[in-house]
Formats: structure tokens, C-alpha cells, sequence
């Protein structure tokens, strides 16, 4: 009987040890130079999409969460970054956010965030902002401390580079494909004219079935690339996307005033399913390749956020390339060019307008350009990242 006990004890104890595996400790793995960062939506499950937003917990500044004031990359910073014309552009466009769970304090976590840096408001009541859940109802699904804060970060950037724009946030009522991706549809009926999805998971045999979520001529539908260096993940896989990269972001005193390198977390590489899009020309890789663009996602380089379901001090600064997802969106609603542009087609016919990121990797896959940034297109970072809205 005694052994029983202590068999059953020692099962109950890495069954807990099991549960309690932190976030922390995740990304520690795939990062194991980083310990002080974590990424918000835990352990990846089979089956279900994780959000590619990392928070930083504290960095050599010392910056820690639940500030009283921001730190990180702000939306003039970002704006400069890019060359973008984000104060006379972008009106009567809408960027939806796609996102599992609910945050109940989207719309006021928006409001602190706009009117700290001098954005116009964007509101229920003005119009400008609109919250639904996946079928377009306002019976929203159970609140999620770890999507809240991914829901923060997706608006805060919209509202960063794009601060005209109408924003529609569709919730899922969980995170599974078939959720998330009927929040896509619903985003495009309720007139999105660009949708971004900072979540993915790993490829799948059956990945397939959900491709259709993801496929709207006459509307940018833009998905992270991932946070967990090479390798390739839906949505961004499928053709009809415009699959997100992440780089590193720095001021510099060149003539642009910023350099880029590719993250090292960002995720790349060769579909195993997904055919290649004709606009396509790279020749290590017969099926689709990931990414196409991309926009600051390294947590080192990371941007502020301010959200306060979970958090008491509101003042985070975020990673990942649920960062360069919005973004990109965004770049797209103030070019306003999604109800003739062909995914990501217009990227590759106007690589002049983009800066190209030559330099980083994120993994092991021989040296190629599958996971190495070089002259031109490269897995991490695509094409580069935008200089304006020329190839949009």
C-alpha cells in the first residue's frame, strides 16, 4: 500500500510540475540567451493556435512590467522608423483584429494608450472602434489574461500606424482554427478592408481545411510568422496571406536613422503543404515560403503597450511577431490598395520600397536563405520592411 502512495504521490507531483511549466520556461527553451521575457499565451497544444505576443519582464534598463509610464518603441518612433505618412493617411479604412478570448478592457486600455500619445480617440461611441465576437455578436467569450494582453498589443500597434483608421476587433471563443478562422470571416462581412492574426501553429497534414478562412480576394489578410525561429506555422503559411517576419529594430545614426537585422525568433521557412504562389520566384523551395515582409518583433527592440486586465500598472513593453503582424495590416489600410492587390503579390514587384534587411538568422538549415537574412528575399525578414506605403 505504501508503495501505491508513493507511486501515486511521485505521478501527482510531475503531473503538477507538468501544469505549472511557466511560460518563462518555454520561451527559455527556444531562447535560452533570454530569460526575462515570456510568451503570453503559454504552451503550444496540438490543434490550437498560440499568440505570438512575448512580454518583456525586465531588461538591462530594468524595465519591468506594470509601469507607470511607457517604455519601448512609441508610435512616433515606429512611424519614423518606416518612413509612413500615418497622419494624413488611412481614413475610411478598417483593420480588424482577430484574437481568442475576450479583453473587457479593450476599449478603455485604447483609450489610455491614444490619448497618452496624442492619437484621436477611437471609440464605440465615435464610431471608430467596434468589438464582436466571432459570429458578430456582442456576447463576448470568457475574458483571458494571456490573450487580453495579446489583444492590447495588436490595437496599440494598429493605433501606432494607422491612428485614422477605423479598428474592429473580432473575438474567438477559443483559440482553435475553426473558431479563429470564422472570426476571420466575420471580419471581412463586417467590412474589414485589411485583418491581421498575430497566433499560428505548427503544419499539419490536415492544415488544408482551414486554408478557405484565409482566403479573401479584395481584401490583406496578414499572419505572424511565429516566435520560435526557423521553421513553418499557419495561417502565415497559406498563399493567400501575407506572412509577417520579425526583425531587430535600432536607432542609428545612419541617413535613415534606424537599422534592421532579422530576429533571431522569428519564424521561416518552407511549407511541407502549401503550394507556391506564382508570385513567388525564390527556387530553394517548391512550396510556399514564409515570410514575405516584415516589421520590428524582438522583444530587446520591443514597443509599448498599456493593458490592465491581469496587469496593475497598464505600461508593457511587448515582442514578436504579433508586433509586425498589425503593423503590416496597417501598412496595407494606409496604402488602401486591398480591394486590387493579390496577397502579397504587389511586395514582390515593388521591392524598391522596402528596406532590405541583409543581415541575422534564426536557425539551422545549412546557411540558405531559408533561415538567413542576405541581399534580396530571405526567410526571416521576406522582402524587408516597408519604406512608406510604395509596395503596398
Amino acid at each position: 500500500m505504501k508503495r501505491l502512495i508513493s507511486l501515486f504521490s511521485i505521478a501527482t507531483l510531475l503531473s503538477f510540475m507538468l501544469l505549472s511549466f511557466s511560460t518563462s520556461d518555454v520561451f527559455a527553451q527556444q531562447h535560452p540567451s533570454k530569460l526575462r521575457y515570456h510568451s503570453v499565451c503559454g504552451i503550444k497544444v496540438v490543434d490550437l493556435a498560440q499568440c505570438n505576443a512575448i512580454q518583456i519582464d525586465a531588461n538591462t534598463s530594468g524595465v519591468k512590467p506594470n509601469a507607470s509610464s511607457p517604455s519601448g518603441y512609441n508610435p512616433a518612433d515606429l512611424q519614423s522608423a518606416y518612413k509612413l505618412p500615418s497622419a494624413s493617411a488611412g481614413s475610411g479604412q478598417t483593420v480588424a483584429i482577430v484574437d481568442a478570448y475576450d479583453d473587457p478592457n479593450a476599449e478603455s486600455d485604447l483609450a489610455v494608450y491614444r490619448s497618452h500619445f496624442g492619437l484621436p480617440a477611437c471609440t464605440t461611441a465615435n464610431g471608430c472602434f467596434r468589438k464582436v465576437n466571432q459570429t458578430g455578436g456582442t456576447s463576448y467569450p470568457r475574458a483571458n489574461s494571456g490573450w487580453a494582453e495579446e489583444i492590447s498589443l495588436d490595437l496599440d500597434m494598429v493605433s501606432a500606424i494607422c491612428p485614422n483608421c477605423h479598428i474592429l476587433l473580432v473575438e474567438a471563443k477559443s483559440s482553435s482554427f475553426a473558431n479563429l478562422g470564422t472570426a476571420v470571416n466575420t471580419a471581412i462581412s463586417l467590412g474589414a478592408n485589411t485583418v491581421s492574426n498575430s497566433y499560428g501553429g505548427s503544419e499539419s497534414s490536415g492544415e488544408s481545411s482551414y486554408a478557405s478562412y484565409y482566403n479573401h480576394p479584395g481584401h490583406i489578410i496578414t499572419a505572424s510568422s511565429g516566435d520560435s525561429g526557423y521553421g513553418a506555422q499557419v495561417p502565415a503559411a497559406y498563399n493567400t496571406v501575407v506572412a509577417v517576419g520579425g526583425t531587430s529594430l535600432s536607432k542609428s545614426s545612419n541617413s535613415r536613422g534606424w537599422t534592421e537585422t532579422a530576429w533571431n525568433g522569428a519564424g521561416s521557412g518552407c511549407s511541407a503543404y502549401i503550394s507556391k504562389p506564382s508570385w513567388q520566384k525564390d527556387t530553394g523551395c517548391s512550396r510556399r515560403t514564409i515570410a514575405d515582409v516584415s516589421a520590428v518583433a524582438d522583444p530587446n527592440t520591443g514597443v509599448s503597450v498599456y493593458d490592465t486586465y491581469g496587469n496593475v500598472g497598464g505600461w508593457l513593453v511587448f515582442g514578436g511577431t504579433s508586433v509586425s503582424s498589425p503593423i503590416i495590416a496597417s501598412v496595407y489600410a494606409l496604402a488602401g490598395n486591398a480591394s486590387t492587390v493579390n496577397a502579397a503579390s504587389s511586395l514582390y514587384s515593388n521591392t524598391g520600397s522596402l528596406f532590405d534587411v541583409t543581415s541575422g538568422s534564426n536557425g539551422s538549415c545549412g546557411g540558405s536563405y531559408l533561415c538567413t537574412a542576405g541581399t534580396g528575399y530571405d526567410g526571416p525578414t521576406g522582402l524587408g520592411t516597408p519604406n512608406g506605403t510604395g509596395a503596398f
